[in-house]
């Protein structure tokens, strides 16, 4: 049998970017942090990366080319769902629906050794930023010599008596350079890694096999996942398992559930085979 070189190929890849992700973000931790906003050597007009994620697809999160405008074969399959009319149709579709995830390039203060790497954060971070950025008193916060460092202080949810950490954000009064060193703040706008390095985006054929393996999992891992959750939750919590909508044995499954999961394959099958 010959070698399969491209999977290969495609195994190093991905270890690679397993490795580039470890390396290449950064992650607060309880405490206070600064950092430096650097201009993104990729896209010098806008620091500002946004990207939307599939969260929970097979206990996997997945790139979605939306981020790009790309047409998105889960988004589709999720707004077949919606047309259905159907109330936890609806309710499942708005689950399957990518999430947006905003990252910026920084330097850690105190950590400048380690370079440039990516800050991701939420909707209420990003726009509490670009308010700093929109108010005049502060402008431009990201200018290699007369931008601003920000202080951000991480409360973990048990810290903070809350359902998720919170993060706060304060931008520093005075004006800084990046680095005293004119050769140190040139290597960190010139060695810089594209975040499409990190997050690799499936092709269209590819994302499809990923939402049709995850509506028809084997017929073993669709007796337990209809067993112990129903059809109208797909994107279950990381510590419940993921719902299944292939026919499962009849005697696990209830002839609701089990014309729901036809419905939905029926949907799929429209839409994508028709």
């Amino acid at each position: 049998m010959a070698l399969d070189l491209n999977a290969i190929r495609g195994r190093l890849n991905k270890l690679q970017n397993t490795s580039n992700r470890k390396d290449n973000l950064w992650k607060p931790t309880p405490g206070k942090h600064q950092v430096r906003i650097v201009p993104y050597t990729f896209s010098p007009e806008n620091p500002f990366i946004e990207l939307f994620f599939h969260y929970n697809i097979n206990n996997k999160t997945y790139l979605s080319p939306s981020s790009f405008g790309r047409p998105d074969p889960i988004v589709e399959f999720a707004e077949k769902l919606k047309r259905m009319g159907d109330k936890e149709d609806w309710k499942a579709a708005k689950k399957m629906e990518p999430k947006l995830r905003t990252f910026v390039p920084v330097i850690v203060r105190g950590e400048e050794n380690e370079g440039v790497r990516f800050w991701g954060f939420g909707k209420t971070v990003y726009q509490e930023l670009l308010g700093y950025i929109a108010d005049p008193d502060y402008g431009d916060i990201t200018d290699p010599t007369s931008g601003r460092d920000i202080t951000i202080e991480y409360t973990s949810a048990d810290d903070a008596g809350t359902s998720y950490p919170v993060t706060t954000v304060r931008v520093k009064p005075n004006q800084t350079p990046l680095s005293e060193d004119s050769s140190v703040q040139t290597n960190f706008m010139e060695n810089q890694t594209n975040i499409t390095d990190i997050y690799s985006e499936l092709s269209y054929d590819e994302l499809k096999s990923v939402l049709e393996g995850w509506l028809n999992p084997t017929a073993e891992e669709s007796t337990e996942s209809v067993s112990q959750q129903t059809l109208s939750t797909p994107s279950a919590p990381k510590t419940e398992a993921t719902p299944a909508v292939a026919a499962a044995p009849s005697n696990s499954v209830s002839t609701e559930t089990k014309k729901k999961m036809d419905d939905v394959a029926s949907a799929f099958d429209d839409l994508f085979n028709g």
